[in-house]
């Protein structure tokens, strides 16, 4: 999805976001980020301004007042956490571990199949439909 992005040519337009919708979006964020709640105040402050970056093909990213990426969603879809920001806080997305063979393809861009998740050296946790996780091959974090 991001793999050419290009600010200049990728970028249509930025909207400075009214404190309602700001709301709105923490609001969203925590129905679908339960543990996030006692972190909400540092990464998305009450006070502070942010803006929407919309990019071509339906991206839009959350952008602070300092100029960091926070979350991104393709159409209307869930707000997603940039790879950044969940290395801060790494707790708060469910994780699944994958076998040492599906790395190299995870990585590629592939589909995580059944097999990849409940081989050996793989873990799978259970979680709602649509939920939104994170991969690991033992410490190392693929997506």
């Amino acid at each position: 999805m991001f793999k050419k992005f290009d600010e200049k040519e990728s970028v249509s337009g930025v909207l400075q976001l009214k404190s309602s919708v700001q709301k709105a979006i923490r609001t969203k964020l925590l129905e679908s980020y339960p543990h996030l709640e006692n972190y909400i105040d540092t990464i998305l402050p009450k006070k502070d301004s942010l803006r929407i970056i919309k990019c071509h093909d339906h991206i839009e990213i959350i952008v602070n007042s300092a100029g960091d990426l926070l979350f991104f969603r393709h159409r209307e879809g869930q707000w997603m956490p940039t790879l950044r920001l969940f290395h801060k806080y790494p707790f708060f997305l469910p994780m699944q571990q994958v076998d040492k063979g599906a790395i190299r393809f995870v990585l590629s861009g592939a589909n995580i199949m059944c097999p990849g998740l409940t081989s050996p050296g793989a873990k799978m946790t259970e979680v709602p439909k649509d939920t939104i996780v994170v991969c690991m091959n033992k410490a190392k974090i693929c997506h």
